[in-house]
């Protein structure tokens, strides 16, 4: 299993960006996939979750209203798009799958709001 995210970055409050993660190493379509983030001395937390066919999200309320999790099972890639950004979503933002009983991660990406 092989995730790589991409998009992160330096953006001011109240702007946008888009992640991505590429997967590759199990069957995309097959698999529910989440979004994380971890802030510097706090634990990975949950952003978002889509199942396999991207008829279901979830999200935390933190972020519920400006955050859309979406998948394109064709390209093997998850995405999360992040808008009105606030000082409080800066992280470092992972996607993580489970395979049979497994978690896996990307290395991340990191996302900083900041004036």
């Amino acid at each position: 299993v092989q995730l790589v995210e991409s998009g992160g970055g330096l953006v001011q409050p109240g702007g946008s960006l888009r992640l991505s993660c590429a997967a590759a190493g199990f069957t995309f379509s097959n698999a529910a996939m989440s979004w994380f983030r971890q802030a510097p001395g706090t634990g990975r937390k949950l952003v978002a979750r889509i199942g396999s066919t991207g008829a279901s999200t979830n999200y935390a309320d933190s972020v519920k209203g400006r955050f859309t999790i979406s998948r394109d099972n064709a390209k093997n890639t998850l995405y999360l798009q992040m808008n009105s950004l606030k000082s409080e979503d800066t992280a470092m933002y992972y996607c993580q799958v489970s395979r049979t009983g497994i978690d896996y991660w990307g290395q991340g990406t990191q996302v900083t709001v900041s004036s």
